[in-house]
């Protein structure tokens, strides 16, 4: 049977019924990975790390499984708008649903108000090639937030940030789809942290799927030391982090993300951002995996919490990598060689050769 997304997968725990149209993209059933480096650089006996790959989503991340909720709801209440403000991932996501409900035959335009040079480029081409009208402000995201928050309540425009609750909904599969493959619960989460809406939806996914308390997973949450509001007890009216994903001072999820964390009996810490361009390039170079920055604050979480004997030997982890490594390809040529890759050389074979420092055969 072809696989139809996440709404039909998980019908019986969403807001759906025969009367709703369902905008689906193929969202979900995304690879959950082994990581045997990274296990073994936390320096905890027995421990299993696997890796949620996120970014495999149609439009590379994790907000396709709450923006399939969010567009089909919208279109079953005679929304023919909708807006948000977006670091980069949500707009992609908004603007491909939106032209997929225009493909099934509705009539659906996609507005997206965005913090100007602060959204990677993969995003804000996305954003723009799937037909959405795109709109830079002078401001951070918590500014278009307020902008967008203020216009769907004058006009008449459907509001899917994570604010909209069929967005955590829709994001709750995750959590579904974990259970499923490991056939139990991993006895940590580690989710990056910037809105907070995607740790109140695992959190709110395996509370649906594990009866026993007991059973679920403790969530160790992370935002950039630069945009740690949570963590500091404070919004902050600047942030910084070359995790633009979750450059985010005042998160619309706060206080559900905190919820999260006590009833889980976990955490919500932050890493620098040497420590998580420290994971991204061991999760590409060690795992073979990619992901853009922001994911890899779940790794860089996982390897501090783990220095500091708050995870448990013999357990079994998943840190959650919530965008694909394309969205960002100028932080990838940053961490890397690049200027040994920029210059060239004469097509000469003994050259490539002693360039390469490879010996000849005996």
């Amino acid at each position: 049977m072809v696989y139809k997304g996440t709404i039909l997968k998980y019908s019986q725990f969403l807001s759906v019924d025969n009367q709703t149209p369902i905008i689906s993209i193929s969202e979900g059933r995304t690879p959950l990975v082994p990581a045997p480096h990274i296990a073994k650089a936390t320096n905890v006996g027995g421990i299993s790390v696997y890796l949620k790959m996120e970014g495999m989503n149609p439009t590379g991340s994790f907000k396709d499984r709450g923006m399939t909720m969010a567009v089909s709801k919208a279109i079953e209440k005679g929304a023919n708008k909708i807006i948000c403000a977006s670091t980069g991932n949500t707009s992609a996501s908004a603007a491909a649903y939106a032209a997929r409900a225009r493909a099934m035959g509705f009539e659906m335009e996609c507005y997206v108000i965005i913090p100007a040079g602060y959204v990677a480029l993969g995003k804000l081409s996305q954003a723009m090639i799937y037909g959405a009208k795109v709109i830079q402000i002078e401001g951070n995201f918590d500014d278009a937030l307020n902008i967008v928050k203020s216009l769907t309540e004058k006009y008449p425009i459907e509001l899917v940030n994570s604010l909209n609750p069929y967005r955590i909904q829709g994001q709750k599969t995750a959590a579904y789809e974990i259970c499923d493959e490991l056939q139990c619960a991993p006895d940590y989460l580690c989710i990056p942290v910037g809105n907070a809406g995607n740790i109140t939806a695992y959190w709110a996914g395996f509370k649906d799927y594990v009866k026993n308390p007991s059973a679920r997973p403790k969530l160790f949450g992370f935002q950039a030391a630069g945009a740690a509001p949570i963590v500091e007890g404070k919004i902050i009216e600047k942030p910084e982090t070359v995790g633009t994903a979750i450059r985010i001072g005042n998160p619309a999820s706060w206080k559900q993300a905190e919820q999260a964390r006590d009833e889980s009996q976990g955490l919500i810490d932050s890493v620098t951002d040497e420590e998580m361009l420290e994971a991204y390039r061991m999760i590409h170079q060690m795992e073979g995996l990619h992901c853009e920055p922001a994911s890899a604050a779940s790794v860089a979480g996982l390897l501090k919490a783990a220095k500091a004997g708050k995870i448990q030997h013999e357990s079994t982890v998943v840190c959650v990598l919530t965008g694909n490594g394309l969205k960002d390809p100028q932080t990838a040529m940053n961490q890397s060689d690049l200027e040994a890759a920029q210059k060239s050389y004469q097509a000469n074979e003994e050259e490539i050769a002693e360039i390469l420092n490879l010996k000849a055969k005996v």
